[in-house]
Formats: structure tokens, sequence, C-alpha cells
């Protein structure tokens, strides 16, 4: 069993930046594909990055390509999502997973039935 705790979050002007961490307050990280997510008011769940085991991704989706970068402690306990150049439509509650997604869903960064662990989400608001 593994459980998982994000934080990070917070009020950032556009144009900001910020670093989210999703921790393992049980268990380790370092087996376990990590996926980013976010959801928005009104809005379906967006995937964010995926980052598999070995040297597979990290993998982005479109909508933050070139802005984000996601990384691993040595210890492999936490997971990083650094975020840069927000912008207000990056608003949402993001969430971490963990588990072992299939390729596919990981190279795009999809929501996949095999996420058997999920964080409880931190609050990301972008605005001036």
């Amino acid at each position: 069993q593994v459980q998982l705790v994000e934080s990070g979050g917070g009020l950032v002007p556009p144009g900001g930046s910020l670093t989210l961490s999703c921790a393992a307050s049980s268990g380790t990280l370092d087996k376990y594909s990590i996926g980013w997510f976010r959801q928005a008011p009104g809005k379906e769940r967006e995937g964010v990055s995926c980052i598999a085991t070995g040297n597979n991704g990290p993998y982005y989706g479109d909508s933050v390509k070139g802005r984000f970068a996601v990384s691993r402690d040595n210890a492999g306990n936490t997971v990083y999502l650094r975020m840069t150049n927000l912008k207000p439509e990056d608003t949402a509650v993001y969430f971490c997973a963990a588990g072992f997604p299939a390729a596919y869903y990981c190279s795009r960064s999809r929501i996949s039935k095999d996420y058997d662990y999920w964080g409880q989400g931190t609050q990301v608001t972008v605005s001036s």
C-alpha cells in the first residue's frame, strides 16, 4: 500500500512558477510510474505528465510541454513537478498517481485504470 501526499500548490501570478511535490507517506515510489493530472472546475481530469521507471520518459501533455518538468529524487520517495511560465488556464487541482500504466498511456500522459494509488490533490491558482 502506498499513500501519496501532494504539496506545493498555491496562488501565483501569470508567468510565475511553482514546484509541486508528490511524496510517499508509506512505501517508496521508485518502482512505480508516476502520473500528474489536473482537474479544473467543470472540466474532466486532464493528464499533465508521466514519469516511468527506467529510462522511459518523462512525457508531457501538449498544453504543458516546454513549461513543466517532472523529476524524481534519488531516494525514490518524492516526485516533483516544476511548473514555469504559468497561465490562468493552468488553474486546477493537481493530483499525482502511482501505478503501472501501459506504455501507451504513460507516453501520452493519459489516465489509466492501472494507476492504483492517488493523492488528495493540491490547488494551483494562477491569477493576477
